[in-house]
Formats: structure tokens, C-alpha cells, sequence
């Protein structure tokens, strides 16, 4: 009779521990999802600051460029050119993340859009880079035609500093995303493994 009683009071201990974990695996999920969200609204907030930034570079390029240091009207066109593909291969990328639902559902699939997107992200390097250097070596042949001697030397060692803080200031943020992009695989992995 005591052993029954014994086996009884195992079975209700195993039981409540089996809730418990159940419980605890819960509040583990909600909590990775939660950061899951988190790391793409950062992604997210960059992406709406670029995007921001590429309409405020339109009229403030042109006054910059060619109102205050008159450049040619074919400087500012290019920088607006860019601005525009900048603009739209942001809004590309972003739309595979800008789902307040992504991490709700689907895990896979949720995977399956933030590679992409991390590809994409990935990518832009190719373009951007070279698209950047490209618009600068018109912007400072503009210049070396319109000033001359010393004064375009000064001009060219201050924009190369200015254009290499500017790089690096953008490489560093494309490194955060693509850390971000990194832990919300790495979480996502980690989730659907134990499933």
C-alpha cells in the first residue's frame, strides 16, 4: 500500500516537472521571439534612416553642390541618381523584414526571408562601392576644372578625408546589420532545432 501511495506521489511530481518544462520552454520561445523582433526593428530603424536620408540628400545635395560650391548641375544629377537606387534597393531589402507578424508563424519561412535579406544587404557592396567611388572621381574632376593649382590639391586631401570617414562610417554600419542579420539565423536555428 505505501509503495502504491510512493508511485502516486512520483507520477504528480513527474507530472507538475513535465508542466514546469513546458512552461519554461513557453517563456523561452517568447522571449527568443522577442529578441528576434528587436534585432530586426534595429535593422529596420538603419533602413528608414537610409531611406530618409537618400530624399534629404536630393535638395540638399543641390544645395550644397551646385549653389554653394558650384559644381556642375551633371554632379548633382549623378548624386541624386544614386540617391534614387539607394532608396529603392533599401526599400527591396526591408520589405523582406518590415512584417510585424514575421516570427509569429513560421520559423522557416521567417529563416528563409532574413537569409535573403542578409544576402541581398550582403550584395549592395558590390554596387555601392564602386558606384560611389565612380561618382567621386567626377565630383573632384568637376572640381579640378573649376579651381586650380594649390587650391584643388586642398580641396582634393579634405574630401578624400571627409569621403573616407563617410566609407567607414557606412561600412560600420552595414557590419552592424549584417551581425544582426546574423544572430536572428543563429536564434532561429537554435529555435527550430529543438522542435
Amino acid at each position: 500500500m505505501n509503495e502504491h501511495y510512493e508511485l502516486e506521489d512520483m507520477r504528480q511530481q513527474m507530472a507538475t516537472l513535465k508542466k514546469k518544462l513546458e512552461k519554461q520552454e513557453i517563456v523561452n520561445d517568447r522571449i527568443i521571439r522577442q529578441s528576434l523582433k528587436h534585432s530586426t526593428s534595429s535593422i529596420n530603424r538603419r533602413y528608414i534612416f537610409t531611406c530618409f536620408l537618400c530624399l534629404a540628400m536630393i535638395p540638399y545635395g543641390y544645395w550644397a553642390f551646385v549653389k554653394l560650391n558650384g559644381s556642375s548641375i551633371g554632379v548633382w544629377v549623378t548624386m541624386c541618381i544614386l540617391m534614387l537606387i539607394t532608396l529603392v534597393y533599401t526599400v527591396y531589402i526591408g520589405r523582406h523584414l518590415h512584417n510585424s507578424n514575421l516570427y509569429d508563424r513560421d520559423l522557416v519561412d521567417a529563416y528563409k526571408k532574413v537569409a535573403q535579406a542578409k544576402r541581398l544587404d550582403s550584395e549592395w557592396l558590390k554596387f555601392g562601392i564602386p558606384a560611389a567611388i565612380l561618382w567621386f572621381g567626377y565630383f573632384l574632376y568637376d572640381q579640378y576644372i573649376k579651381l586650380a593649382g594649390e587650391h584643388f590639391l586642398f580641396f582634393m586631401v579634405t574630401m578624400i578625408v571627409c569621403g573616407t570617414i563617410g566609407g567607414l562610417i557606412g561600412y560600420k554600419i552595414h557590419c552592424r546589420n549584417q551581425n544582426n542579420y546574423q544572430e536572428i539565423i543563429d536564434q532561429i536555428e537554435d529555435l527550430t532545432s529543438g522542435e
